[in-house]
């Protein structure tokens, strides 16, 4: 399959990412959080599509994108009414809501549960797409299973590039990290999947508490436990306590300042959380282009906000 490399700039373009999904193909189109990869949700056929791409097992469940909050009814049934608290607040924007599904929503997507996760794009380029088509896409991350989410066009090319059938290119993505998931279908409401909205924000928004525990056995995107993964090994390290290289060459990407040395290719990484959530997928798809044997992260602060980038950081390490 030739994969066609679009352009978001060119009207043209997205009008034919749009007849290419209505067909029953797929895009990666970019968010705010990642690119993702788009098939025509209400198309089973399609939608399956996206898990031989991705070579991703069909009982993972995966993320409907709509265009407006008229269309939660279309996809989901007995919906509280913090559902509409936090769309108000957040969307368009990088948090979903798992809700119970509605009847006629595909198991496909669901990946055979009962519940479905929604969330309303805030990339200018998928929100008109989503709005003049009136279509609700599926679109997990436009990688390979358990790899690195790509937050480039380029990215995706490299990775899927003859597997689907069009990228539709509108830049670097926003945030760099997928969104919040929180579970709105039981009390009190509780983080799957950490992101850019945290529990605090949630709390606030919502008068009441939301939960963020470390570990739970709901299946949403992305959290299996090693993901995000690049070919080369990942470990985290502390800069004051940094291991023995054992003459291997190590790319290292730090925080605190490091005095030059041989044995690493290094790359400074940002002190501020949002600019590090941009940079990580790059920079550790940069890395593993250096050739070493081994990419060594120092450890982020451990404060709430950094909580997303340790989910990822903690699925990426190789379990060594």
């Amino acid at each position: 399959m030739n994969t066609l490399h679009l352009s978001a700039r060119e009207q043209k373009d997205i009008e034919q990412a749009k007849q290419i999904l209505a067909s029953g193909e797929l895009v990666a189109i970019p968010t705010e959080t990642v690119y993702g990869l788009a098939a025509d949700a209400a198309n089973p056929e399609a939608v399956k599509k996206i898990f031989a791409a991705k070579g991703r097992p069909a009982n993972h469940p995966l993320i409907v994108h709509i265009g407006s909050v008229e269309q939660l009814t279309d996809w989901t049934t007995d919906i509280p009414s913090e559902a509409y608290t936090i769309a108000s607040a957040y969307w368009p924007g990088p948090v979903t809501l798992l809700l119970n599904k509605a009847p006629q929503a595909t198991p496909v997507v669901t990946g055979g549960l009962d519940t479905i996760g929604i969330r309303m794009p805030a990339h200018d380029v998928f929100s008109t797409l989503l709005q003049s088509s009136g279509m609700a896409v599926a679109a997990p991350s436009a990688n390979p299973y358990k790899k690195l989410s790509p937050t480039s066009a380029e990215h995706v090319l490299n990775s899927l590039g003859g597997k689907i059938a069009a990228v539709l290119d509108g830049g670097d993505c926003a945030h760099g990290l997928e969104s919040t998931i929180i579970d709105l279908t039981q009390k009190p409401f509780r983080i799957l999947r950490t992101g850019p909205i945290t529990a605090a924000q949630l709390s606030e928004t919502l008068g009441e508490e939301v939960l963020s525990p470390k570990a739970h056995s709901v299946a949403v995107p992305g959290n299996v436990t090693s993901h995000y993964q690049p070919n080369t090994k990942v470990r985290l390290v502390d800069a004051e306590n940094l291991p023995e290289t054992n003459g291997n060459k190590i790319a290292y990407l730090h925080l605190t300042p490091l005095v030059a040395s041989a044995e690493f290719t290094a790359k400074q990484m940002p002190s501020d959380v949002a600019q590090y959530s941009h940079d990580l997928y790059r920079s550790l798809d940069d890395a593993d282009k250096w050739q070493c044997d081994e990419i060594w992260v120092e450890r982020p602060p451990v404060t709430e906000e950094w909580f997303a980038v340790h989910d990822r950081l903690n699925r990426a390490q190789s379990k060594l």
